[in-house]
C-alpha cells in the first residue's frame, strides 16, 4: 500500500474497495466503508469457505476488516448467500448489482474506438482476450498457448480478422514478457482496467477467474481452458460450481479447445446463460453505480444537503 493511498484511505469520508484493508487502517467514526469485493460472482471458494487454504494472518485480518465494513455489495443471490456464510460479516448487503459491470449494459462504441486506438489495433479487428488466473508457485508453461492456431479457428468459425490480447494476473505481470507472443498477440498485462478490455472483446478465454461472470453480461462467447483441472483442485481451492454447471464451454487441451470453438452454437449458449442467470438470481441491470450513489448521498451527505437547502 502506497503512503498516498494510505493517507487517502484514512482521510476519506467514504471508502470503497474491492479487497481487504490492512491492519494499518483504523476506521474513523465518521467514515462509511463500502466493500465491493471481486466480480458479480466467483468460482473459487473465498474467505471462510477457503479458510484451510488461507494464511492465518490473512484470516485474522479479514475478520477485523469485516467488522469495519458498513455495506457489502452483491451481484446476485448466490453471492449474497456466500457472503452471509463465509465473509465473517453480519451487516447490510446491498443487492443492486456490481458497479464495475454497469459498463456492459451501455453503448461502448466510442470507448471501444478509444481503447483500440491506444492499443494500435485497427477498428475492424475482432478481439479475443485471454485472461487466466494465477497458480501457486507461478508456473508459466500453462499460459503458453498456440495463439495463431486459436486465431485461425476463431476466424474460421466467426469470420473477420482477429487480434489476441493476453492479460495475465497482476501476480504474474513482471513475468508476462518472458512468454513470448506472436505478431497478432498483444501483452496487455499492464493495462490497468480489465473491465475495459472485457468490454471490447468478442471472445473471452479464461480458466478459473471470476472475470467469466462479468463477461457473461456481454452475452458473447466465453471458453474455459483448464488443462490442469485436477491439479488445480488439489493444490489451490475448491470451486462453487462444477464446470459442467456453467454456461461457458470448457476444454481440457488445445485440440479440444480448437474443436469446441468450431462446434460453438450461439443458440445453446444464450439459453444456458438465461438459465444460469436465473439460477444465481442475478441483480445486474446496469444501474448499480446510480443505486450506490443514491445510497451514499442518503447516508453520508443528507444532512449537508438539507442544510444547504435551508440556507438558500
Amino acid at each position: 500500500m502506497s503512503l498516498r493511498y494510505f493517507y487517502e484511505l484514512c482521510t476519506a469520508k467514504v471508502i470503497i474497495t474491492n479487497y481487504r484493508t490492512t491492519e494499518w487502517f483504523m476506521k474513523r467514526k465518521e467514515q462509511y466503508y463500502i466493500q465491493t469485493w471481486h466480480s458479480s460472482l466467483r468460482l473459487k471458494h473465498i474467505e471462510k469457505d477457503a479458510e484451510a487454504h488461507l494464511p492465518e494472518h490473512y484470516v485474522q485480518m479479514a475478520k477485523r476488516d469485516s467488522l469495519k465494513c458498513d455495506l457489502l455489495l452483491s451481484g446476485c443471490q448466490f453471492s449474497t448467500d456466500i457472503f452471509r456464510r463465509a465473509f465473517w460479516y453480519e451487516g447490510e448487503i446491498f443487492e443492486h448489482g456490481t458497479p464495475r459491470n454497469d459498463l456492459f449494459f451501455q453503448d461502448r462504441a466510442a470507448l471501444r474506438h478509444e481503447i483500440l486506438t491506444r492499443l494500435n489495433i485497427p477498428d475492424g479487428y475482432r478481439i479475443a482476450l485471454y485472461a487466466p488466473t494465477f497458480r501457486k508457485g507461478h508456473p508459466l508453461d500453462i499460459y503458453r498457448l498456440d495463439y495463431e492456431k486459436i486465431r485461425a479457428s476463431l476466424t474460421e468459425r466467426f469470420g473477420g480478422q482477429w487480434a489476441f490480447l493476453v492479460k495475465l494476473h497482476p501476480h504474474l505481470r513482471s513475468e508476462a514478457a518472458t512468454l513470448g507472443f506472436g505478431e497478432h498477440v498483444r501483452n496487455v498485462s499492464d493495462y490497468d482496467d480489465t473491465q475495459q478490455l472485457l468490454s471490447i472483446s468478442h471472445v473471452l478465454l479464461s480458466d478459473y477467474s471470476s472475470l467469466m461472470f462479468d463477461f457473461a453480461f456481454t452475452r458473447l462467447p466465453c471458453f474455459l481452458y483448464v488443462p490442469d483441472l485436477e491439479t488445480y483442485l488439489q493444490n489451490e481451492r475448491s470451486l462453487y460450481f462444477d464446470l459442467s454447471e456453467l454456461p461457458f464451454v470448457s476444454a481440457r487441451h488445445e485440440d479440444d479447445l480448437l474443436h469446441k470453438i468450431q462446434q460453438f452454437r450461439d443458440e445453446d449458449y444464450q439459453r444456458a446463460l438465461d438459465q444460469f442467470f436465473q439460477r444465481i438470481g442475478s441483480f445486474e441491470q446496469g444501474q448499480a453505480c446510480q443505486q450506490l450513489l443514491d445510497r451514499i448521498r442518503a447516508v453520508c451527505f443528507q444532512c449537508e444537503r438539507r442544510s444547504m437547502v435551508e440556507t438558500v
